[in-house]
């Protein structure tokens, strides 16, 4: 017995563990980085801030010559749309950190119990203070200084990554390379990261040197908001008869939107996430299901060192381990299920976002949000949904993605034991004699439920009043037949309301369970939409990007603000031609013919001075234009009537 536990039962390799440990002792663990990270974390943050100008002057500009510097830093513009796949990967390397927020047990545990709400949120401050510079160097007007402080720190934290991959391995429980097949994907945004601050040095430097672009002014409206508005001034183009099957059901690209670079950090952010806990999930399953095998061993051992054992005891043995190899087999399918599922739920949020910022744009609040939810949601509430969203996403995704393995697992072993086991057992006569009458039940009622159907439409409805209407007109016929058929089928729908009820549960049940991970739909029912937080910060959400990311309303802005600039341009240097205004006017309007835009100025020439008509060459045979007076008629006051009249003689 002795022999086996230490051979065959939890066999560790004592010189292994001596190595690992000598080689972790040498080098610095990812978690212990943290702490370290701090001072230079730290100073970057004070370097950029000093850099940082302000657009106010305050009382120390007067004391000390700031000239406008050391401004508040932001890491990133939440409504922005530069940088987006800069930050997305940015926050793929906080994955693994946020995870470790929900794992540092051994260095909470040091602190009383009273203290630890406390160290818990002093701890995630400091993991945030530690990924600052991330996204401030992305961030920062100081290209060049934001792009060598950011390199020098990414590389840092990649080389601590490596080490820790490699000389301090956690298990072995997924090969020798453990820790490298969970932190790869944070090793591939590390990667990026040093080649996007590659390329923003490079860029800033051959900007730089040909000091043509230096004075530059950034514009806050983007490319495809422009073009979303041209296409708004243009004719509709006629659709496509038939578009392509992954235009249909898969995705269709849409040249006039585009995601904030919120969304787009907040989907790799949930992939990196997702990934990261179902490695979790399957090295913590194959620990139990190895665990469970070492049992299964061990049972074996003492049943053949003791041959005198009842029969039972060896159809248990058989038994556990038949339990065993199914619930692996149905775990690892659910687990490839569920990941799938989530991953889709991931890509479902982006195109729903899509679909409901169209809706609003186009004024259809009502296909998403009843009347009122859109309007009882603050503003409060919508100004604190931007910074909730992305943690509600994460945390709904995980729990959804946990619950749905549960509850497939649980289905898949009842399948499995109750249809699957017999039928390979050979057990067919016992699985029809269990199951020959709840089918049997399931189809009659399945055959009554269709009667019931064709009675309705066949001979309680009158005919159609059309031969081209859809369905009957909702008019009794045989009322007498009715009454009797409605008395009888009372009896019956009282038997099978029993088991609608319980399958009405069930449904709401597992349909709740699998739509936890999704905020664009509400899981609470119809009326009790408030009471589901996460949906009302996706709503929140929605609307402050839409009050905020509206093209039409952030191009009109543009065009103010181009405006402003130029008067006072124009007081300091003198009347000039208004170039900027021109091409701003000749961008946004849409393209039309030379005769068309001449024939709308003269139209409009014609109404304010009709007195020129009489001046105009005309037509052989055609009948003077009675204009109204100038007074009579405001400016602008035109009936539509009349404009197509005069346009007739124009």
């Amino acid at each position: 017995m002795e022999d086996f536990w230490e051979t065959g039962f939890l066999n560790t390799s004592s010189e292994d563990m001596d190595s690992s440990n000598s080689s972790c002792e040498d080098s610095v663990e990812t978690e212990a980085f943290i702490h370290l990270s701090l001072p230079p974390a730290v100073f970057i943050i004070i370097v950029l801030s000093c850099l940082e100008k302000r657009i106010k002057r305050c009382c120390i500009d007067e004391k000390i010559p700031l000239h406008g510097h050391c401004g508040i830093m932001a890491p990133f513009d939440i409504l922005a749309f530069s940088n987006r796949w800069s930050l997305g990967f940015a926050f793929g390397i906080i994955a693994d950190k946020v995870m470790y927020l929900f794992t540092s047990d051994h260095f909470i545990s040091l602190f009383p119990r009273w203290a630890k709400v406390f160290v818990v949120l002093i701890h995630a401050v400091e993991v945030g203070v530690s990924m600052y510079p991330f996204f401030a160097c992305l961030s920062t007007s100081y290209a060049i200084t934001g792009a060598i402080l950011g390199f020098l720190y990414t590389a840092a934290w990649m080389f601590i990554s490596v080490v820790d991959y490699f000389l301090c391995p956690d298990n072995n429980l997924l090969g020798e390379y453990d820790n490298l097949i969970k932190g790869w994907p944070s090793l591939l945004c590390y990667l990026f990261l040093l080649g996007q601050f590659v390329r923003i040095f490079v860029k800033a430097i051959i900007v730089r040197c040909r000091r043509d672009s230096v004075n530059e002014e950034t514009s806050f409206v983007e490319t495809h908001q422009i073009l979303y508005v041209q296409q708004l001034l243009r004719k509709p183009l006629p659709e496509p008869p038939q578009k392509s099957w992954i235009r249909r059901k898969m995705y269709q690209w849409d040249p006039y939107f585009r995601f904030p670079s919120r969304m787009i950090a907040t989907a790799v952010l949930l992939f990196v996430s997702l990934y990261t806990f179902v490695v979790g999930e399957f090295i913590l399953s194959k620990f139990i299901f190895d665990t469970l095998k070492n049992l299964k061993m061990l049972l074996d051992h003492l049943l053949q060192s003791s041959p005198g054992e009842s029969e039972e005891t060896m159809a248990f043995s058989k038994s556990f381990g038949e339990f065993n190899t199914v619930a692996e087999g149905v775990w690892i399918c659910t687990t490839a299920a569920s990941s799938a599922m989530s991953v889709a739920y991931v890509l479902l949020m982006l195109a729903c976002y899509r679909k409901h910022i169209k809706k609003l744009r186009a004024g259809k609040k009502s296909y998403f949000l009843t009347e009122s939810e859109s309007e009882t949601v603050p503003s409060t509430q919508c100004v604190l949904a931007l910074g909730r969203f992305t943690a509600y996403q994460i945390a709904y995704i995980i729990w959804g993605y946990l619950i749905m393995h549960l509850m497939q697992f649980v289905a898949g072993m009842i399948l499995v034991y109750v249809i699957i086991l017999p039928m390979v057992h050979g057990e067919w006569a016992k699985l029809l004699d269990k199951w020959g009458t709840v089918i049997l039940s399931f189809v009659l009622v399945m055959l009554l439920r269709r009667l019931e159907l064709f009675a309705g439409s066949r001979v309680f409805l009158q005919p159609k009043i059309s031969p081209k209407d859809d369905q009957r007109p909702l008019a009794l016929d045989n009322r007498k037949a009715f009454v009797n058929f409605s008395y009888f089928l009372f009896f019956h729908s009282v038997v099978v309301g029993l088991f609608s009820c319980l399958m009405r549960v069930l449904r709401s049940t597992v349909l709740g369970a699998f739509l936890i991970g999704r905020l664009d739909r509400p899981v609470m029912p119809k009326g009790f939409e408030g009471c589901d937080k996460a949906h009302k910060s996706w709503v929140a959400m929605l609307l402050m990007d839409h009050y905020h990311l509206n093209p039409i309303l952030v191009c009109f802005c543009h065009i103010l603000d181009t405006k402003i600039r130029q008067r006072q341009w124009q007081k300091i240097n003198g009347p000039t031609e208004n170039t900027d205004m021109r091409e701003i006017v000749l961008f946004l309007a849409p393209k039309v013919s030379g005769r068309a835009r001449k024939r709308w100025l003269l139209l409009y020439t014609l109404l304010n001075n009709p007195s020129l008509l009489q001046l105009r060459k005309r037509r052989l045979g055609s009948n003077p234009v009675d204009f109204p007076q100038p007074c009579a008629v405001p400016p602008g006051d035109h009936s539509t009537d009349q404009l197509v009249h005069w346009d007739q003689h124009v």
